[in-house]
């Protein structure tokens, strides 16, 4: 039988390991790092009506530097189409996004080459242990009546 003090230390341990999954599972916690690699997804064009008719969009990829003190550099914004198939390097020299500075690339809406499938691929870096960066995109096509809007949201990847 545990002893009253066993029992608060008990409880206090039960509730931290209970309570610390939770808390990562629901984002809570920020992991600071010095690099990292996204995939973001990309629409250039999506499909409506009952003969799945292709609406084209525009897309704008938005990359965030989140930290309030330090600035990252974004060195690969690459650009693919469904298959998998390179189509465009945005960049060809490092980009310096300093504390709360954004960037953004933009696909127009005519250019459809990206398919439903399309995404980005974006690589950057810090020099100190940084907030990773909110990197997105935001898709908007009209046609006619019919306007559409949406946003996705990058994924880090391990290389």
């Amino acid at each position: 039988m545990l002893k009253p003090n066993q029992t608060q230390i008990f409880l206090s341990i039960f509730l931290f390991c209970l309570l610390l999954p939770m808390s990562l599972w629901a984002g809570n916690a920020a992991i600071k790092t010095t690099a990292g690699t996204v995939y973001v997804p990309a629409y250039s064009h999506i499909y409506h009506g009952n003969k799945e008719t292709p609406l084209l969009l525009s897309v704008t990829l938005s990359i965030r530097n989140v930290d309030p003190d330090n600035s990252i550099t974004v060195f690969v914004v690459d650009y693919y189409e469904t298959q998998g198939t390179l189509l465009k390097n945005y960049i060809t020299e490092p980009v310096i996004l300093g504390p709360l500075g954004s960037d953004r690339f933009v696909v127009p809406q005519k250019d459809s080459s990206g398919g439903s499938g399309a995404n980005f691929i974006v690589e950057w870096k810090s020099e100190k242990p940084t907030n990773p960066p909110i990197i997105e995109t935001v898709m908007i096509g009209t046609q006619s009546q019919l306007g559409i809007s949406f946003t996705s949201r990058g994924k880090a990847i391990i290389k």
